[in-house]
């Protein structure tokens, strides 16, 4: 009896720490990555165009499954019209004529797609790569902390003095409703518009909450996978894969809620700046913003940020792997629940930020799931972390320390058709200890 009373007990503490495991990072009790998404695009055909959307589309419209569209240059839908597409619709990026899409102030989309019958946006280019269109942009009325709101006229090259109102952004309606976006494929966007300027693969400005943003994977963007310029909005289940820049980017006092998203960062594509896979800003010039308005704050839960590193050791030497998250000052963000693998480091801070309690909880890290970074949360410039070590490794924020591969870490890391980054529980090699040693990457300074 005494026997069978210490292998219950074993049981249930065994049984208790894999469900406490399996809360981190992108949960499911199904891998919800399955059927909708797709990880070798470039190895996908599409049909020819039957249909061209070009100019504005000032009339509820409804694009469906049976012809595949071509975007050619800059096309805009006003008037309060709504677009809607159909499940399984392609809609394709001309090349040459740097096509977008643009959902302006008070106009809708309705994508909303099926998992076995995703809605696609691609390119139309042979060999197709990364910036090979512009992207998809929804305007939202909205609140930003930018005087006067915003306009993204920049982005269009010679726009119509006419077409300027199509461009603006912001208002005072934060529970607007810009329509659905639901298992959506954005595919090759994020055209350069000048310089270091890009398109993004998913703009979002001052977007909604009653917008719904769920299921939307943005793949081989050369901008941002995914940018939100402030509004309020609720994010669930987005992936961005092979980005060249940011995977997630919020700025201008966005008010975001996002759950259960991936992002997965390969440090041989992307860009020579700082990409990162979520960063946090309130600006980028603080003459641009109103201080009485809300700067940005960021709610993550279960989100997984892994670096797809052939040689992470090799890889960290050369330069190539930079960290996972990047706060900027006057940002807020708690991140729960998250796995962050194979960054150098894990957390940047901006360096304006003072190390203090004040300013500390504003920035939470809880039950969180570093592994197989080079250092866990710095500040920018400074190599000595103690004070943030000794803050964020309080056993009271459960914040765990790994040292594990890739392929120990997630559950089919190497499925080329179906992976599943949900962890691979019982691979696991945990410590709360914050002290993670940089010999045990085998890295030295």
């Amino acid at each position: 009896m005494k026997n069978f009373t210490q292998i219950t007990i074993l049981f249930l503490f065994i049984l208790g720490n894999v469900y406490a495991q399996q809360e981190k990072g992108i949960i499911g009790s199904n891998n919800w990555l399955y059927n909708w998404t797709e990880f070798k695009p470039n190895q996908k055909q599409y049909d020819e165009p039957t249909q061209i959307l070009a100019g504005n589309i000032d009339k509820d419209t409804k694009l469906v499954k049976r012809e595949t569209y071509m975007l050619l240059g800059s096309v805009f839908v006003t008037n309060n019209a709504i677009l809607t597409i159909e499940p399984g619709t392609v809609i394709i990026g001309d090349f040459a004529s740097k096509a977008s899409l643009t959902i302006t102030k008070g106009a809708k989309i309705i994508a909303d797609g099926l998992e076995t019958d995703p809605i696609i946006f691609t390119s139309n280019r042979g060999i197709k790569r990364s910036g090979d269109w512009g992207g998809l942009i929804i305007l939202g009325d909205a609140p930003t902390n930018k005087f006067g709101n915003g306009s993204v006229a920049s982005f269009y090259g010679d726009l119509a003095q006419s077409a300027y109102g199509n461009t603006n952004y912001g208002g005072e309606k934060t529970e607007s409703n810009s329509g659905i976006l639901r298992y959506v494929r954005i595919e090759f966007a994020g055209k350069r518009i000048k310089n270091d300027d890009y398109y993004n693969g998913l703009l979002l400005a001052c977007v909604g909450s009653k917008t719904i943003l769920e299921n939307i994977m943005v793949s081989f963007s050369a901008g941002n996978s995914f940018e939100v310029i402030g509004g309020d909005v609720n994010l669930k289940k987005l992936v961005s894969y092979r980005s060249n820049s940011n995977d997630f980017k919020f700025n201008y006092g966005a008010q975001c809620v996002i759950d259960n998203s991936l992002a997965i960062r390969s440090p041989y594509v992307s860009s020579s700046t700082a990409a990162r896979c979520l960063q946090i800003a309130s600006y980028n010039k603080k003459e641009e913003v109103d201080f009485t308005k809300k700067g940005t704050k960021v709610n993550a839960n279960n989100l997984t940020f892994l670096n797809d590193s052939e040689s992470l050791k090799s890889d960290i030497e050369k330069g190539l792997v930079k960290e996972a998250v990047y706060v900027g000052q006057n940002a807020k963000l708690d991140m729960n629940k998250s796995v962050i693998s194979g960054f150098n480091p894990a957390v940047l801070l901006e360096n304006t930020i003072n190390i203090n309690q004040q300013n500390l909880e504003k920035i939470k890290f809880a039950n969180m799931y570093f592994n197989n970074c080079r250092g866990n949360i710095f500040v920018e410039n400074d190599s000595n972390n103690e004070d943030l070590e000794n803050w964020y490794g309080n056993s009271a924020f459960f914040n765990v320390y790994s040292k594990s591969n890739n392929a120990e870490t997630f559950i089919d890391f190497s499925n080329e058709k179906r992976p599943d980054f949900r962890l691979r529980i019982n691979k696991i090699i945990a410590s709360k200890d914050a002290v993670y040693a940089k010999e045990e990457l085998g890295i030295n300074d």
